[in-house]
């Protein structure tokens, strides 16, 4: 394997759990993780080395997650329902999948700019300045959403 090849292997997990934060179904995050190292297969010439391969990654999926949303929405007006899918954890870990699978449906429930901000901080565990260029946003735009998204999955998991 190469540099390039090493860097997506070692991702790819992180990536799945993006997915998993972006896509609220594990079927959609799936097919969006492939996706999105498929594109980046593609674009393998665009990758410079020794810049940052993670946040080249997080950037592609969510393009790709954008374009694909935006897609659904000109085909029907009708989202799948985030509850499908959801159960994700390890066998034999019963109680560490019924939590996760609370948190997942919190987060679902977040509207998107608040979600993408908390599964790259939180989750995937990004510095702060990192995620604002991901999403390309500002980095006071980043903090608000995370506050405005911490706050509501506090409530809705104490709920």
């Amino acid at each position: 394997m190469d540099e390039f090849e090493r860097h997506l292997a070692s991702l790819l997990p992180r990536l799945r759990r993006f997915a998993h934060g972006l896509a609220r179904n594990a079927a959609d995050a799936d097919d969006l993780t492939q996706a999105a190292a498929e594109r980046m297969l593609k674009a393998r010439d665009q990758w410079q080395p020794g810049s940052n391969f993670a946040a080249w990654g997080y950037r592609v999926m969510r393009n790709l997650w954008v374009d694909t949303m935006r897609a659904r929405q000109r085909r029907d007006r009708v989202l799948v329902d985030g509850e499908q899918g959801l159960s994700v954890g390890a066998p034999g870990e019963a109680e560490t999948s019924v939590e996760l699978g609370y948190l997942m449906r919190a987060m679902g429930r977040l509207p998107d700019e608040q979600r993408e901000a908390v599964a790259l901080v939180m989750i995937e565990g990004l510095a702060y300045a990192e995620a604002a260029e991901v999403l390309d946003i500002p980095m006071g735009t980043l903090t608000s959403r995370l506050v405005r998204g911490r706050q509501a999955l506090m409530k809705m998991l104490e709920d």
